[in-house]
């Protein structure tokens, strides 16, 4: 199929094309260990911190973790199905439902979300080099902000520095990305047993903070309010990983087999997250009692470690975020952008795009504040990939009955054209799936400029990614009814 198509479209290329057997060579472990790699990051480690301020106890947010993982874990499978079934990445699974042209809309969206992240992370990891810095040097360095940018020179060199560092991996490939994340997850975990003992032994106990209730009990801060903090807190945990499950393909589609990536996943994901999540509590709880104050920031922990400690610290830091930046923000985004010109972008050079956008973003002012990081950019996104998910799942489960023909995916005249490219009926979801989410979204990013923004309306938003993967899966399956093209049984991996 390589030869025939690479000479007659503008939808292949070397890197999109169906994987061969011979480089489907991950097996349940090294998914197990990508998620491990994957979960144990700063942002994830932070995401108690929004919750506890929020008002919940330390079991509360675990749970609250825990549980929305779970849920997330449910389209990552079913999703990946198709990856190791048939080789493809996300972006061209997205063909089969939104048509050849059509497929560049929600490749593009997962891309941009991904280049947010994608800097996020990179500002995390330059911020280690800032710090490490200035402990070695004895002192704050870098000197006045910077106008128009709000931050000083030195952040600004260490963030350019850390992004440097991972353009590296992009030149190098997936290969490498896989070998990072195998080799790094298990020092992850045995890092985090030592920063348990570590705190326990200089606070002599892990502090009350674990013991504390919430500030939804009688007599709270926030009596009555857990529900109102509930919904918004588990769809941002949802959309945390929101972007990996439309993208999961992209590695699932080097499985050797369905049981491989099913198992892997499913070890990988729920259940270090929720240890992730009690860890930072349990930690952050011994940080009161030895520095009088809750330090929920491990760049910050870090920093106020002595002697060699603090060295390791962050040195393992900056491989964690490394490890964890690539294979989550990366990947995904460097195949969407190569499937928009495949011609002319290969997995490369999406790469090298990914990362020029990163910069552009200025990623430091998406973390200003928890209420952005929380309502307007982990909800926000969730708000868009919901209904793609949505779309993706019932076209491939319900329409389908996982039944692609792999080639006319490739074809621009082919059975998944549609209409010029496009399937109206997946536009017309993925719209309607939106919509609802809008006027709730333009409060939370934009408070002074939309105040009047109906109640409901916010309530809705609180939901967004369920109301969105509810509404276009509904809307599609209703318009797609009977128009499904039989596929013609193509060669699949098991």
């Amino acid at each position: 199929m390589s030869k025939e198509l690479s000479g007659s479209t503008q939808l292949w290329n070397e890197d999109l094309a169906p994987t061969t057997a011979a480089q489907r060579t991950w097996r349940w472990y090294h998914f197990a260990a990508l998620w491990v790699g994957m979960v144990m990051c700063i942002p994830a480690y932070t995401l108690s911190a929004s919750l506890i301020e929020g008002g919940m106890s330390g079991y509360q947010a675990v749970l609250t973790v825990f549980f929305a993982n779970a849920i997330v874990l449910l389209p990552m499978l079913l999703i990946g199905h198709a990856g190791t079934k048939y080789g493809i990445p996300y972006a061209v699974l997205a063909r089969s439902s939104f048509g050849t042209s059509g497929a560049r809309l929600p490749a593009l969206m997962r891309a941009i979300v991904a280049c947010g992240w994608y800097g996020i992370q990179t500002w995390f990891g330059g911020q280690m080099i800032y710090t490490l810095l200035g402990v070695l040097m004895g002192g704050e360095i870098g000197g006045e902000k910077i106008a128009g940018l709000g931050i000083n020179g030195g952040q600004l060199l260490c963030f350019l520095a850390f992004w440097g560092i991972q353009f590296w991996y992009i030149v190098h490939g997936m290969d490498a990305i896989r070998k990072l994340e195998t080799y790094t997850a298990p020092l992850k975990i045995l890092i985090c047993f030592v920063l348990l003992g570590w705190v326990y032994n200089k606070a002599g106990g892990f502090g009350d903070l674990l013991s504390a209730p919430s500030q939804f009990v009688e007599g709270g801060k926030k009596a009555g309010q857990f529900w109102s903090v509930f919904w918004p807190s588990l769809t941002a945990m949802v959309g945390f990983w929101a972007t990996l499950a439309l993208n999961i393909p992209d590695f699932t589609r080097f499985a050797k087999s369905q049981r491989d990536q099913v198992i892997g996943q499913s070890v990988g994901l729920p259940v270090p997250m929720g240890l992730l999540a009690m860890m930072a509590v349990i930690v952050t709880s011994a940080t009161v009692v030895l520095y009088g104050k809750a330090i929920w920031d491990p760049v910050d922990l870090s920093s106020r470690m002595t002697g060699a400690a603090v060295l390791i610290a962050l040195v393992i830091l900056l491989i964690d975020t490394v490890s964890v930046n690539l294979a989550a923000n990366l990947v995904g985004p460097a195949y969407d952008f190569s499937s928009l010109a495949p011609k002319h972008i290969s997995y490369k050079v999406g790469g090298y795009i990914t990362a020029g956008i990163a910069i552009l973003m200025m990623p430091w002012k998406i973390l200003e504040s928890t209420q952005g990081y929380i309502f307007t950019w982990l909800i926000g996104y969730s708000a868009l990939l919901g209904p793609i998910a949505g779309i993706l799942i019932v076209d491939y489960y319900l329409v389908r009955k996982t039944e692609l023909n792999v080639g006319e995916l490739y074809r621009e005249d082919g059975q998944y054209s549609y209409g010029k490219g496009w399937n109206m009926a997946a536009l017309v979801a993925f719209v309607i799936g939106v919509l609802p989410n809008i006027p709730g979204f333009l409060n939370a990013a934009f408070p002074a400029s939309f105040p009047d923004v109906g109640a409901g309306f916010k309530t809705i938003y609180t939901y967004a990614w369920f109301v969105g993967i509810a509404i276009s899966a509904l809307v599609y399956g209703v318009m797609m009814k009977g128009k499904a093209v039989p596929a013609i049984r193509a060669p699949a991996h098991p």
